[in-house]
């Protein structure tokens, strides 16, 4: 094989129109949205008791698979999250590279925080087991522990939100400014970023005053965004292949 033969391989990729990518971001937020809800829904909130340590566990226990589970897809969902934060990098940088690619640091920064929380899922796992180090505490103390576990997780998860919010935010502006996504998707987002933030900051300083009712508009909104994406995908020139289109190079 020649030398401009070898360079001709290296060199080749696969075109993805942004069309294509769209509808890929679309199909990948729908399974974070849904994957997200129902561990936070039909997994955490069925099994978590507020204030009942000994029932947590004991939930844990009777629906442990499910527990496991909830972690696994979350796990899964934050994975399709990278990929995500990329597509989106990929049909928003033409409005301006650098607020795209800082979307992306902050969806990053979310994605570790986020990571991180899911290890304070484990130990309600681990004092269900019966290893020689456990007898050193007593069911009333390792009931707790696994609470406090689990509390701990709730504010790490909403610490990994407001880096989330921010990103809301930026994408927000960027689909505002685009002339191939609705105006109305971007206000939207941005109402989506100001939900986060508001509920995160409002747990961290004042606990009492967080209502879940907060989140609803961040619901609407990455879910209108989501089935845009999925059924009309992107239209104008950035709609089009070979204008704005996404290049993977495979080797």
């Amino acid at each position: 094989m020649g030398d401009d033969e070898e360079d001709k391989m290296t060199d080749r990729g696969i075109e993805i129109s942004p069309q294509t990518c769209a509808r890929i971001g679309g199909a990948l937020y729908l399974i974070i949205i849904v994957s997200g809800v129902l561990g936070e829904l039909l997994v955490r909130g069925k099994l978590v008791v507020p204030g009942d340590a000994t029932a947590t566990l004991d939930n844990i226990r009777s629906f442990e698979f499910l527990w496991r589970l909830g972690i696994a897809a979350n796990l899964f969902h934050l994975a399709c999250s990278v990929a995500l934060g990329l597509i989106f990098y990929v049909l928003l940088r033409p409005v301006s590279r650098d607020l795209a690619l800082l979307a992306v640091l902050f969806n990053l920064v979310a994605i570790t925080l986020e990571s991180a929380s899911k290890l304070f899922l484990l130990p309600s796992l681990f004092v269900l087991g019966n290893a020689s180090y456990l007898q050193a505490f007593t069911p009333e103390q390792l009931h707790v522990l696994a609470y406090l576990s689990n509390r701990l997780h709730t504010y790490g998860f909403n610490i990994s939100l407001i880096f989330f919010g921010f990103e809301c935010l930026l994408l927000g502006y960027l689909i505002f400014k685009s002339q191939f996504l609705p105006r109305i998707l971007g206000i939207l987002m941005q109402i989506a970023g100001v939900s986060y933030l508001t509920n995160s900051f409002a747990l961290l300083l004042a606990p009492t005053l967080v209502n879940i009712a907060v989140l609803v508009p961040a619901f609407i909104a990455e879910l209108s965004l989501a089935l845009w994406l999925l059924v009309r995908g992107v239209n104008g020139p950035a709609g089009k292949s070979g204008r704005g289109g996404a290049v993977i190079p495979v080797s």
